[in-house]
């Protein structure tokens, strides 16, 4: 297990919250070496969760489905399998 094991059940909101604590904390540049390190590696994890919950609440969107009048009408599974 690894100290950014965690951030895979993360919801978006938490995990760009500490994002941005993150990169806030390493442009004051004063952090030492090992824990700008240490630092950076959270922050791309957290940054690949970012990615994922967004490209899933897309697809999510892009499966709303239209009525004739053009309004939502519903949704489609995701897989469609």
């Amino acid at each position: 297990m690894t100290a950014n094991d965690d951030v895979a059940t993360l919801p978006f909101e938490k995990a760009m919250a500490e994002l941005e604590r993150i990169v806030s904390q390493l442009e004051q540049g004063n952090v030492s070496l090992d824990d700008s390190i240490a630092f950076y590696a959270r922050g791309e994890a957290l940054k690949a969760r970012c990615e994922d919950l967004l490209r899933q609440a897309e697809a999510r969107i892009e499966k709303i489905t239209l009525g004739a009048d053009g309004k939502p009408s519903g949704t489609e599974p995701l897989d469609p399998t």
